[in-house]
């Protein structure tokens, strides 16, 4: 035995308020300013809206009811395009008349995926791209992508090239310029004479001035403006080019490059603040004088964008049943919980409560009531960009099997705050949605967020939390001293930090000590011994293993696949492209008992031992499988020895407070969110009875979980995902294909 001393720094937690009735958006997408600078347009929370700039309130653009995306204006700011997205009649191109409110125009007669609309010099034409299938809007009407020309009345459009995304015209419309990953190049209107013109190791959003003499672009999240170099030959760009003038112009970051009429300035937005920048005041060259005087923005002008938040209205009252509220080790046998609205009033016996003149009384007998299921580490399919669907197929996967919150560490901080609002106002339904947005990566890429300063370290916090989030990830950061510097910045802005060590022993325990607010994924040594139990008691970091892709041996999630025939659970396929299952459970890994003895469920026994000492152990599922892998991960907790009751304590109040949601939910208490689940069976008797949920209600909502309609007091069904709508034949029971993502590891 050896006694040895460390110092353990405090995990840095903050407390959570989610729950007010009206809420600043943060995700500002697809920005662009008036030609005459006095407007400015953009999406949020689904739709379009206009601002008068500068201190205008936001208005919606139309009364439209499908989603709403890039717009553009006519080079004369009377016309404005834009996109719409609507799951069942798919996609279309619109223009509309502006700034005065009127109908729009369809311009599209085909049914697609459409992106990017931008009108020629002269208005006649537009210039667009059509997109393959994907994930979240399915693959029908999406053959032969690309880049296409139409008229500016609409009718026929001409297919160009299959190459490029976010096109434009060029040189007196003669050229269509088109992005690339990590590229920027043009081609001949007719799809020939395809030249590059940029290159970048990091960089993207190439965007040049209208006047061609500058182009604003990404470099590792920052903005910069260079000279447009006119080489003759493919350039390469990067913010530290130095054989032509580059300069940064965005402290943190910024999206929605775009450039005044005239190239004579560069806005762009970062969270809910649109800046402005003048090209002669960064370019000692432009106006002679000295650019030394030149401070980047810290603040812009606030877009002030306010929403209401989703609420129900009425009473509902659960009656008859066995109540697990996670208060404690508390059972109410014979209980009753009624609801107010989307809050928790009151929760007792049957007995002693009183129901409320009006409420809608739902008997429960028989059945068992516990909080929804709280996914500590859950990618919801984030990672993606482009248009945003209705109806996102793993939120509903998720709720029908009772994860009502979902905190994603790692996801395209603009789609899942995007979407995360749109939950919030009521625009699409879902599980609450929390993230840390962009993985703060240390590994070479062009998303790495460097950090060899403490200055670095707090713009990259300060760039997450722009889009509203409360955590950050930081992952493959190589030097313990850069996890100290992000864990400092976290503390002066009230950020929490739930790391991933890589399968790094010693950098999990570095992190533990250092006072990270969590551990993400299992540490890749199964029996842990009394040092570590040790130290790691007298943390308070909380530890989210990720049994379902446990490292160091076979991951948890192929048990289940092994042990159970998962292709053919019909409530899981009612929610899940059959494509996506298929591929992961018919052929299927089969290994000796003992490999997962050995693997996850020794990791298991190791988390029972740091639960007894005090450790806070959560349930994540990482998103392998939408809605059931939490199930099966709060199996696998079981499995390793915890009682039925701590394992659903580690799936609901474990969580919320690891991540300081805990006053709001994670327990059945009054005054707390109306965030439940009810089964027809008791989890307490066998743990396996989780998945009988009859209703899961998120926010005071009810639905029924088969089906996914909305029931209770207000009713509303569901409408049917791509897969349902009868765009293949139907001989055999197939599901539109999808692709599948994967975790910012690379590794699931």
């Amino acid at each position: 035995t050896c006694q040895v001393k460390q110092r353990v720094t405090d995990a840095v937690r903050y407390r959570q308020n989610f729950n007010q009735d009206n809420f600043n958006v943060n995700v500002i997408r697809h920005a662009r300013t008036s030609p005459d600078g006095k407007w400015l347009v953009f999406n949020a929370v689904g739709y379009l809206w206009k601002k008068a700039l500068p201190d205008g309130k936001p208005e919606r653009i139309t009364n439209g009811i499908d989603f709403e995306f890039e717009p553009s204006f006519s080079k004369d700011g009377k016309s404005l395009l834009f996109t719409t997205w609507n799951d069942t009649a798919t996609g279309a191109i619109h223009k509309v008349s502006f700034p005065a409110k009127s109908k729009p125009v369809k311009l599209t007669t085909e049914k697609g995926i459409y992106r990017s609309p931008s009108f020629s010099s002269d208005d006649k034409r537009i210039v667009f791209a059509k997109e393959g299938g994907n994930n979240a809007l399915g693959g029908g009407f999406t053959v032969q992508p690309g880049v296409y020309i139409m008229p500016a009345q609409g009718g026929m459009a001409e297919f160009i090239n299959a190459k490029g995304r976010n096109p434009v015209f060029v040189d007196n419309d003669r050229r269509i310029a088109y992005e690339s990953p990590r590229s920027y190049g043009s081609y001949k209107t007719d799809g020939s004479d395809d030249r590059t013109i940029f290159r970048s190791t990091y960089g993207s959003q190439f965007i040049p001035s209208p006047d061609r003499r500058w182009v604003a672009f990404i470099d590792l999240h920052k903005v910069y403006i260079a000279s447009f170099v006119q080489a003759g030959k493919t350039v390469d760009l990067a913010a530290t080019s130095t054989d032509f003038p580059v300069k940064q112009v965005a402290r943190d970051a910024g999206i929605n490059l775009h450039w005044s009429g005239n190239g004579k300035q560069l806005h762009y937005t970062l969270g809910d603040q649109y800046y402005t920048i003048n090209v002669e005041d960064r370019f000692e060259f432009v106006s002679g004088k000295a650019d030394s005087t030149f401070r980047i923005p810290e603040k812009g002008i606030s877009v002030g964008l306010e929403m209401k938040t989703d609420k129900p209205s009425g009473i509902t009252a659960f009656t008859n049943a066995r109540i697990i509220t996670m208060k404690g080790n508390e059972v109410i046998e014979d209980g009753t919980i009624i609801i107010e609205n989307n809050v928790i009033k009151a929760i007792g016996s049957t007995t002693e409560l009183k129901i409320p003149a009006g409420a809608q009384v739902i008997d429960s007998r028989g059945k068992t009531i516990m909080p929804g299921l709280v996914d500590g580490h859950a990618h919801g399919n984030h990672f993606r960009d482009g248009l945003t669907p209705q109806k996102h197929w793993p939120y509903f996967a998720n709720l029908a099997y009772g994860v009502t919150t979902m905190h994603d560490p790692s996801a395209n901080s603009e789609m899942v705050f995007s979407q995360s609002e749109m939950i919030r106002a009521g625009h699409m339904t879902g599980p609450r949605v929390f993230s840390t947005g962009t993985v703060l990566y240390g590994a070479d890429g062009a998303a790495k967020a460097v950090i060899n300063s403490i200055d670095d370290a707090r713009s990259a916090l300060r760039r997450s939390k722009a889009y509203g989030a409360f955590s950050v990830k930081s992952y493959n950061q190589p030097r313990r001293e850069q996890n100290q510097m992000i864990l400092q910045a976290a503390r002066e802005l009230g950020m929490e930090v739930v790391p991933e060590g890589g399968s790094f022993y010693f950098h999990n325990l570095g992190m533990i000590l250092d006072g990270h607010t969590t551990i993400e994924h299992n540490i890749p040594v199964a029996v842990l011994h009394d040092d570590v139990i040790q130290l790691w008691k007298n943390s308070k970091t909380a530890y989210t293993p990720t049994l379902i892709v446990c490292f160091g041996a076979m991951s948890g999630e192929y048990y289940w696949y092994q042990h159970t025939n998962v292709w053919e659970n019909k409530k899981l396929l009612n929610f899940f492209p059959r494509e996506v299952i298929d591929v992961r459970s018919r052929q299927r890994t089969m290994v000796p008992e003992e490999e997962y003895e050995n693997g996850h469920i020794l990791v298991s026994k190791s988390l029972k031992k740091l639960q007894d000492a005090g450790v806070i152990i959560n349930m994540g599922a990482h998103g392998q499988i939408q809605g059931i892998g939490a199930h099966w991960e709060t199996w696998m907790l079981q499995q390793g020895g915890m009682s039925n009751h701590e394992s659903l304590r580690a799936a609901t109040f474990n969580s919320a407070w690891s991540l300081g949601l805990d006053s709001l939910i994670g327990s059945l208490e009054p005054g707390k969110l109306a965030d439940l689940i009810v089964l027809d069976k008791n989890p307490i008797e066998n743990i396996r009875n989780t998945e009988s949920i009859r209703y899961v209600m998120v926010n005071g909502r009810l639905y029924d979980t088969e089906t996914m309609n909305q029931v209770g007091s207000s009713k509303k069904p569901r409408e049917k995902f791509f897969w349902e709508l009868n765009r293949n034949p139907s001989v055999f029971d197939w599901h539109d294909e999808s692709e599948t993502e994967g975790c910012s590891c690379g590794r699931h």
